[in-house]
């Protein structure tokens, strides 16, 4: 029997650290792969937008953070949150934006089959900004694409962080200089006259993780293609903004995304 891509295969309830949200790890069909994530619904029973969360990171650095899921399910998403392959039990191994992007477009039909989820947005952190922009390309029926501290050049990445280097030699079998093409498939800049869905760019103007020179090509290759992107720069920030300012940046980015609802 042939089982779809995004079919639940299994489902637990986890604690949840807000009374009004329900929390469920989820074990769900990638390609082949049994690969987990989490679920966050609000306990009312109305029907909402879904919320697909794109983490950063890879393995154990940046995971998914139970907290961060519940907060945006208290503004009224039903938040899916892919842990990608590989990871805490899921079957498979994590390439940073290479085959794991499958995780991201399996979870995007996972949130379509939940009968309570109206329109989908896609938010990406730090790394998960390719992911969200991909997984945007893939389905043009998304409502909106949200790309906070968010990697949109994976070269750029490789030359910035020396300390990543490694790993990615590791991951994607060599450098940029060796391999421009897997770089460059890791890199959705060229693909976005293909984007359907508004754009919001997130970013802390000194951010040594994932610099701003990653939303500035992001917003200005959508602006030369006429896409709709709006940007809101922090000059103060880095990478991790003040809890105080994050939790009023979710609730402003939660009013944006319902207003490009479909």
């Amino acid at each position: 029997m042939h089982i779809a891509n995004g079919s639940i295969l299994e489902m637990n309830r986890f604690p949840s650290p807000n009374p009004n949200v329900e929390l469920k790890v989820i074990t769900y069909l990638s390609n082949g792969l049994k690969v987990k994530g989490m679920l966050a619904e609000p306990l009312n029973k109305d029907t909402m937008d879904g919320f697909l969360y794109l983490r950063g990171g890879i393995k154990n650095v940046g995971k998914v953070r139970p907290a961060r899921i519940a907060q945006f399910a208290a503004e009224g998403f039903i938040v899916f949150a892919p842990y990608y392959r590989g990871n805490q039990g899921g079957e498979g191994n994590e390439d940073f934006a290479g085959e794991d992007r499958e995780d991201a477009f399996s979870a995007f039909r996972l949130l379509k089959s939940l009968p309570r989820v109206r329109d989908i947005h896609i938010f990406g952190f730090s790394r998960g900004g390719v992911m969200a922009l991909m997984t945007g390309l893939r389905f043009p029926e998304a409502a909106s694409v949200v790309t906070w501290g968010g990697v949109s050049d994976m070269t750029l990445t490789y030359k910035e962080r020396k300390d990543l280097r490694r790993m990615m030699k590791r991951v994607i079998g060599g450098t940029p200089e060796k391999y421009p093409d897997r770089y460059q498939w890791r890199t959705p800049l060229n693909q976005l006259g293909d984007l359907a869905a508004p754009v919001l760019i997130i970013h802390g103007v000194t951010d040594q993780n994932v610099s701003v020179e990653h939303a500035y090509q992001l917003e200005n290759k959508l602006k030369s293609l006429a896409k709709p992107v709006e940007c809101w720069y922090f000059h103060e920030f880095t990478h991790y903004f003040p809890p105080a300012v994050n939790r009023n940046i979710v609730v402003e980015l939660s009013k944006w995304m319902k207003k490009q609802g479909k």
